[in-house]
């Protein structure tokens, strides 16, 4: 199989939105994928793309010299091959490239791949916020970390 990685455009929020609805319980519309890649705020989106599809993407918010990142979406089909590591290392370096040095994060205290993937990349946890998934009130762990120089 092969991956193409790639930055995001406005072309992609179609699949990009079907992608957050096989991968989220709170999915974000086709209309706030066309926002976050509409170029009216600073952020980077990677897409994983095989054979033509955007299999995969993550997104970051670029905010002075910090990062957040929004959401990471590997299509469940393509999950345990490597996709949403590399999609990471490139969003990753991609903002440090544009200035971020330090990113942050929030995820599920159950979601142990993501906590997994976000450790091996350094980011550190820093603190808990109750109740923040409003699907269920799970907690959201905050991560940072610093950007490498």
């Amino acid at each position: 199989m092969e991956v193409l990685y790639r930055r995001a455009t406005i072309e992609d929020a179609p699949r990009m939105a079907e992608l957050e609805t096989l991968c989220f319980s709170d999915p974000w519309s086709e209309d706030a994928m066309r926002s976050e890649l509409s170029g009216l705020n600073k952020v980077i989106y990677i897409a994983a793309e095989v054979d033509g599809v955007v299999i995969g993407y993550a997104g970051i918010w670029v905010i002075l010299d910090e990062g957040h990142i929004t959401n990471v979406a590997v299509h469940p089909d393509y999950r345990r091959h490597g996709i949403g590591r590399e999609i990471v290392s490139r969003l990753l370096a991609f903002s440090e490239e544009e200035g971020v040095e330090q990113q942050t994060l929030e995820v599920r205290p159950s979601n142990s791949g993501a906590i997994a993937l976000y450790e091996g990349f350094g980011f550190q946890l820093a603190g808990r916020r109750k109740g923040y998934y409003a699907d269920n009130h799970e907690d959201a762990l905050i991560y940072w970390r610093q950007a490498k120089k």
